[in-house]
């Protein structure tokens, strides 16, 4: 019986007619913990509902299955736990449902989220253009009040929208790597060179070093427009007026080979530390409101982190309070 565990992917054991462990592979002593063989089935596994499901295969010789969570520091380790009858014992085995139980979870939320982000604006149009069609018809200075909400929340709509026709396309060419070269110092200086009315308008100042030199590796122009656009955006979107945004390109080496690193740093209030990870899941925001009122969609970091995974590089970010975020992504030459 040790032996055809063994030879079974699963993590998997085998309940004796004593009730307690006759037989568990490798993978179930990860699971489970050591040394299973000999002890009492119910100190192995303890959930009522998995105890359950062996109790009932065993009377009455049919399969009966049971969920086995085992919580995690981030999120739950969910097993479908099938028991069947072998002879005198029980065969308990463990099918890992954590993925896929974590993508249903993610695409109800992305719905909701979704949902969410449009009604809001969505509300506020309808409700305005009913108050033009009636109270306000006859008032230009509210109607022209009234407008500017509508185009304001119109727009708003309209990003959200474009970020997630962008998100879903960087999402599908996630696994494709690109095959052309080109110089990302360019790149970055196209994309500052287009946000430099932006950065002027709130009185932030673009320190750039690094990026006078050409830098070239295997890149989506696009993306990597895409990338130092959301970065830049938002550290003077979010870094304070008056202040500076420093945008650097480096090399550096790794075990891995070369790298290069874009960073952009602000001098804004900084972020919590418990935020950081959370900060490139889709719709995550530190302060939902102030990130609404400055035309936020809670895309742009994901956005980012998709096309660094594309580009086998990965997002990096570091911030203190009180002194400001720094966001890079380490991208191979």
């Amino acid at each position: 019986m040790a032996e055809i565990l063994a030879g079974l992917p699963l993590p998997a054991l085998m309940i004796g007619a004593d009730e307690r462990v006759v037989a568990a592979n490798a993978a179930a002593e990860t699971l489970l913990g050591p040394k299973l063989v000999g002890r009492h089935h119910a100190f192995v596994l303890r959930q009522p509902e998995v105890l359950a499901a062996i109790t009932s295969a065993s009377r009455t010789r049919r399969p009966a299955e049971a969920r086995h969570v085992i919580p995690g520091p981030s999120h739950e380790v969910i097993h479908r736990v099938t028991a069947s009858a072998v002879g005198r014992g029980v065969l308990c085995s463990f099918e890992d449902l954590s993925d896929r139980e974590q993508m249903d979870a993610m695409r109800r939320d992305f719905v909701a989220n979704v949902s969410h982000e449009l009604r809001t604006p969505l509300t506020s149009v309808i409700g305005f253009i009913e108050t033009l069609r009636g109270a306000a018809r006859e008032d230009p200075v509210a109607r022209d009040r009234f407008l500017a909400i509508m185009q304001t929340e119109a727009e708003r709509m309209v990003r959200l929208v474009r970020d997630l026709l962008q998100l879903s396309k960087v999402e599908a060419q996630e696994r494709q790597r690109p095959t052309e070269r080109h110089d990302i110092a360019r790149l970055v200086l196209s994309a500052i060179h287009t946000l430099r009315p932006y950065a002027e308008a709130n009185s932030v100042r673009l320190v750039l070093t690094g990026l006078d030199q050409p830098v070239e590796i295997f890149s989506d122009p696009d993306q990597i427009t895409q990338v130092a656009t959301n970065l830049v955006e938002n550290a003077i979107k979010y870094g304070g007026q008056g202040k500076e945004v420093v945008v650097s390109l480096s090399r550096e080496d790794s075990p891995r080979g070369p790298k290069v690193r874009l960073s952009v740093r602000d001098q804004g209030e900084g972020i919590d530390s418990f935020h950081l990870p959370r900060l490139a899941e889709r719709f995550y925001r530190v302060d939902g409101h102030r990130s609404r009122e400055k035309g936020g969609t809670g895309l742009g970091l994901a956005i980012v982190k998709h096309i660094a995974h594309r580009h086998r590089g990965r997002l990096l970010i570091d911030s203190v309070v009180g002194q400001g975020s720094t966001f890079s992504i380490l991208l191979p030459v």
